[in-house]
């Protein structure tokens, strides 16, 4: 036990010494916010303004790292893979970025793991406001950028700020024009035949039920192919989630209602759901109009995710339904 102990401490010095280590060597690459921009970009570089003031990015970043799901899933869209990323280890072999993310590593959830975003060496590190706390250090290891996520909740602006960081004009213009097309493919075969149905959406977490509302991901694209939503949940609302109670689960009601768990404790929190008077009496329930969704990927925030979407679509309310 006391050999144990020691190696603990040994390691965690080991890793403070190579923490200060790092930093000290990478401070020349800290670029500060009273630099101007005409002496920024006089540095191979291009100045990118975000929540923390601009900061002078690598014209063709090789060691890109990046916080959380959409911005992960914004970079590979563009065409690049970074070589590390939270939330990896949150994804299954079910989820839209099955086969896309093998050889990231993995930076922890929340706040990222430090010590494996040093390992990982990067030369860019996007993240999000969430960071903010952690950016002095961050932006002492590379430049780092953050996008603004209580103000600018957007998939969409998500995806413009990382196509300016990474400068992939070129192919968000063409992930765009995917995400159209499939769109109006998607519009003509589904017709008229849910034009006066309302589609709702529910996401479990145990004992925790809510919908994401007006403006948000989901929501948007239901949007985008003419599906409309409950009257209860086409509202605007914070971060643009609306939490309700089981006594309020009238709110979770629609001609078809898609459900996303996401792991075991929200699947066997659901079973409980399906017993109750109240979800029984739901017209998608009794109409046997109910299906399940991955939890993240209709919360996933990015065209990866998106063109998941669209397929869950194809899949429950064109080939499903002709079943009926």
């Amino acid at each position: 036990m006391k050999t144990q102990t020691k190696r603990y401490w040994i390691g965690c010095l080991a890793l403070i010494l190579l923490i200060f280590g790092l930093i000290t060597a990478c401070s020349d690459r800290q670029f500060q916010n009273t630099v101007s921009p005409t002496d920024l970009a006089s540095k191979n570089c291009r100045v990118v303004q975000h929540t923390m003031g601009e900061t002078c990015v690598p014209i063709n970043p090789q060691r890109i790292v990046t916080f959380s799901l959409p911005t992960l899933g914004n970079a590979l869209v563009l065409g690049v893979k970074p070589l590390g990323s939270t939330f990896i280890d949150m994804l299954n072999e079910h989820t839209y970025l099955e086969g896309k993310v093998d050889g990231i590593k993995s930076l922890g959830i929340f706040p990222p793991n430090l010590e494996n975003i040093l390992l990982v060496k990067p030369d860019l590190i996007i993240g999000w406001s969430a960071e903010k706390q952690l950016y002095p250090l961050l932006s002492k290891i590379a430049p780092t950028v953050l996008y603004d996520s209580q103000q600018q909740k957007n998939w969409r602006n998500l995806f413009d700020f990382v196509t300016q960081v990474l400068g992939k004009q070129a192919a968000a213009q063409q992930a765009w024009e995917h995400y159209n097309q499939r769109v109006e493919k998607l519009k003509a075969a589904l017709g008229d035949r849910y034009k006066n149905k309302e589609i709702s959406l529910v996401f479990l977490a145990p004992g925790v039920i809510f919908t994401e509302a007006k403006n948000s991901f989901p929501d948007s694209i239901l949007k985008d192919v003419g599906l409309q939503r409950p009257k209860a949940q086409n509202v605007i609302v914070p971060f643009t989630q609306l939490y309700f109670s089981l006594e309020e689960l009238e709110k979770a009601d629609g001609d078809i209602i898609f459900v996303g768990t996401l792991n075991d404790d929200s699947q066997k929190f659901l079973e409980q759901l399906k017993q109750k008077p109240l979800w029984k009496h739901l017209r998608a329930v009794q109409q046997n109009h109910v299906y399940p969704i991955n939890y993240l990927t209709w919360r996933g925030s990015n065209l990866l995710a998106a063109d998941a979407v669209i397929d869950d679509l194809y899949k429950y309310l064109i080939i499903n339904e002709s079943k009926n």
